[in-house]
């Protein structure tokens, strides 16, 4: 077995995607969250791949090396998940099992809702099996938390687009390195008249699990689509309300295939999802494996603690293949 990390590109929806591949056996697909690349999910690559699975972590539409579609409107949940599909056809294959943190969470969540026909398994890191469909999130949004609530911030084209890409590196230090001295995660919002990279200071250093070399290789992707690096990404935030409408035809719809939710128990998303309404997101997995609650970890779960995140997905992957 080759156990170098290899690289390749593949269209899919018109949409030119880039991904990094490790590895022989059934497929896992790693899907990266906002602002993050296939590099994210730079530990698992090997562990996974010695196993004897194929490994290929994608950069998602829009992000990194992968194409930046110009409508703000190809970025919706269905456009999402419909790249994933794709995807596993590309790549040879008839199924896979699905990972994804952060944004790439709800992907896989929704791939494996619409499609268990292609989806073997399915694990989310930090976020849980939001429902589908459903009432338009931004209003609620705004009502809990505000205009200054991160992802009502990010609705405006160009604003937080312009703030982030005037300084790639300075941006992903700071948004990598955020997590509250005290543990205790709070939502992300920004003080009135501040902007978005005021409300998150330098950091006096970089945390143990990030170094300066990975931030240089997120940075250099990032860096590809110049004035528009973070665009992409943020696109996908534009596109709750459409896509909650596009998705009305399947409210309710639960998973119904094998799931693993991993979750840090300092993460930020604790404070949006408070445990009785946890336990009622995990209802829609009726074959949840596990819940894992990792100590002293923050949002970006599979990069700093590495090791036992390898550790679930392969007793998850292991508990798939009896």
């Amino acid at each position: 077995m080759n156990d170098a990390i290899k690289h390749g590109e593949v269209e899919v929806n018109g949409v030119r995607l880039h991904y990094a591949e490790q590895g022989e056996g059934p497929l896992v697909l790693l899907l990266h969250g906002f602002p993050e690349s296939w590099y994210s999910w730079r530990h698992q690559f090997a562990p996974l791949a010695e196993a004897g699975y194929r490994v290929v972590a994608p950069d998602q539409r829009g992000y990194a090396r992968s194409a930046q579609p110009e409508p703000v409107d190809a970025y919706t949940l269905l456009h999402l998940v419909g790249d994933v599909t794709a995807l596993i056809g590309a790549l040879g294959e008839e199924r896979a099992v699905v990972v994804g943190h952060d944004w790439g969470a709800p992907v896989a969540w929704t791939t494996a809702a619409l499609r268990p026909d292609l989806v073997r398994g399915v694990a989310g890191l930090s976020v849980p099996p939001l429902p589908v469909g459903g009432p338009p999130p931004l209003q609620a949004l705004r009502a809990a938390y505000g205009e200054g609530f991160y992802q009502v911030y990010f609705q405006e084209p160009g604003k937080a687009d312009a703030e982030l890409a005037a300084d790639v590196k300075s941006s992903l230090r700071r948004i990598l390195s955020g997590k509250q001295p005290d543990g205790v995660p709070r939502p992300w919002i920004v003080p009135e008249g501040r902007t978005l990279l005021e409300s998150l200071p330098e950091p006096d250093r970089l945390p143990d699990w990030l170094t300066d070399a990975d931030l240089d290789v997120f940075t250099a992707d990032y860096a590809r689509h110049g004035a528009n690096a973070f665009t992409g990404g943020l696109n996908w935030y534009r596109n709750l309300d459409r896509s909650a409408e596009l998705l009305a035809a399947f409210t309710g719809i639960t998973v119904e295939v094998p799931a693993l939710f991993v979750v840090g128990e300092e993460d930020l998303v604790n404070a949006l999802v408070p445990p009785p309404v946890l336990d009622h997101l995990l209802g829609r997995l009726p074959k949840l494996h596990r819940h894992v609650r990792l100590p002293e970890t923050g949002h970006w779960t599979q990069q700093e603690r590495p090791a036992e995140v390898t550790e679930a997905l392969l007793d998850f992957l292991a508990h798939l293949d009896k």
